[in-house]
């Protein structure tokens, strides 16, 4: 079943030397494990821009990791998010995750920009005339926290398939029974794009839990239960992670999937230990 799995991860750009040997010990750590692609984030208002052209073309150079660059509609018009595109393309990098973004920080409620792209799903069309972009999208189980509706949430991702998108990137989720039912949804909507599940191992209980309140995703019952305790115990809590994601992911495998998208932050050790629960092995040669 291992030889059948495809993983991507995700990563974001460093703000201090110290993050940015982190990140690329994680590089080092995780390629081995022969992922489809690495996606690097892109900060609301297109703060991270430069940091993260950085990653996306030392990982380019580099080699071992295909690059996939965010790109965002936010605070920029359709000329600038046009050249930073064909910037991508003369750089060599052809995969991109066409999102939204969020607003910057206490700016309230996303506004589009007035000469830019008005969402996702027209970033996706301006795309598909610039060049032949391999183009990720998110997908939200649960709704995006904006959308009105479940039935608005889908029909925008459809929106976002029908106009060139390649794959659908969930949020992270914990109920594989809620994935299920999205998926079949989603079939329902004439959705036929791959539906590739989002997986946060968990590095901080707390911290994924303030996180999850913003962002609409919902912690069960039981997980609470499972990490009860184990603040101050890193050891135990990291067993446990894997153990977690691990499950969720062999859950999903029985379900037919075999396409996992793993939010790294940054850590390798718990994707690490993830994808070994799952069977994936490290191929040192293509790593050195």
């Amino acid at each position: 079943m291992a030889e059948k799995l495809s993983v991507s991860f995700e990563f974001f750009p460093p703000s201090s030397e110290a993050a940015e040997a982190r990140l690329w010990n994680t590089v080092e750590k995780l390629a081995p494990l022969g992922p489809a692609f690495a996606s690097v984030t892109y900060g609301a208002g297109g703060t991270t821009r430069e940091r993260t052209l950085k990653v996306v073309q030392k990982l380019k150079n580099d080699g071992r990791m295909e690059p996939a660059a965010h790109l965002t509609c936010v605070g920029a018009d359709k000329a600038e998010i046009d050249g930073i595109a064909r910037g991508w393309l003369e750089a060599g990098i052809s995969r991109l995750v066409a999102l939204r973004g969020d607003p910057p920080q206490d700016t309230g409620r996303y506004q589009p920009h007035p000469n830019g792209y008005q969402n996702a799903a027209d970033l996706v069309s301006g795309l598909r005339k610039i060049g032949d972009f391999d183009i990720s999208v998110a997908a939200y189980p649960e709704a995006h926290p904006d959308s009105p509706s479940e039935v608005a949430d889908i029909a925008n991702l459809k929106a976002k398939i029908d106009n060139g998108a390649n794959r659908a990137i969930t949020q992270y989720f914990f109920d594989v029974d809620l994935f299920l039912r999205f998926r079949d949804k989603v079939a329902a909507a004439g959705i036929d794009a791959p539906l590739v599940p989002g997986i946060m191992p968990i590095g901080h209980f707390g911290r994924m839990v303030n996180f999850s309140k913003r962002c609409g995703a919902s912690v069960p019952d039981w997980l609470f239960e499972r990490f009860e305790g184990l603040d101050d115990d890193p050891e135990t809590r990291e067993l446990v992670a894997a153990s977690t994601a691990a499950d969720l992911c062999h859950r999903l495998i029985e379900e037919g999937v075999t396409d996992f998208h793993f939010y790294t932050l940054n850590v390798p050790s718990l994707t690490f230990a993830t994808c070994h629960l799952l069977g994936m092995r490290p191929n040192l040669s293509e790593a050195a």
